[in-house]
């Protein structure tokens, strides 16, 4: 014990920086873990889809015709509050999908703190839609 107190002496950044990636990794972990109980992966999201939930692209009106999920629905994440509770209905589950995920992830907690359950973020958006060859909406293959 003597000689970690000497040492910690004798090094204090050294010490100082340990424990400091030590508390980022720990926030980190415990932030992974949290959107993790509403992060859901393409083939999760594919079973709730088949079930009846609700597709909602949040990206721009511009993105969404470039590309989505079939049947989804385009509401930007800046107009989710207001319209979210005029066009989905509650009692099915929603997928909310952005680009990467990062985006819609951020959007399910002020959902389900509005009183939304089953609500659920697409984990790598539509770029790990479209890495698993699912199907994807554009302008060309409209019919």
């Amino acid at each position: 014990m003597e000689q970690l107190i000497e040492f910690s002496n004798a090094h204090p950044m050294l010490v100082s920086g340990t424990i400091l990636m030590a508390l980022v990794v720990i926030f980190y972990e415990l932030r992974m873990k949290a959107s993790g109980l509403t992060a859901i992966s393409t083939v999760q999201a594919v079973r709730l889809i088949n079930q009846g939930a609700r597709v909602v692209d949040i990206r721009d009106k511009s993105q969404f015709e470039a590309g989505h999920i079939v049947n989804s629905i385009n509401i930007p994440a800046a107009d989710l509050d207001g319209e979210a509770d005029k066009r989905l209905k509650s009692g099915k589950s929603i997928i909310l999908v952005c680009d990467n995920g990062s985006k819609s992830s951020q959007c399910v907690t002020p959902m389900k703190k509005s009183g939304r359950e089953n609500i659920f973020s697409l984990q790598g958006g539509l770029a790990s839609w479209r890495q698993e060859n699912l199907p994807v909406l554009t302008s060309e293959n409209k019919s």
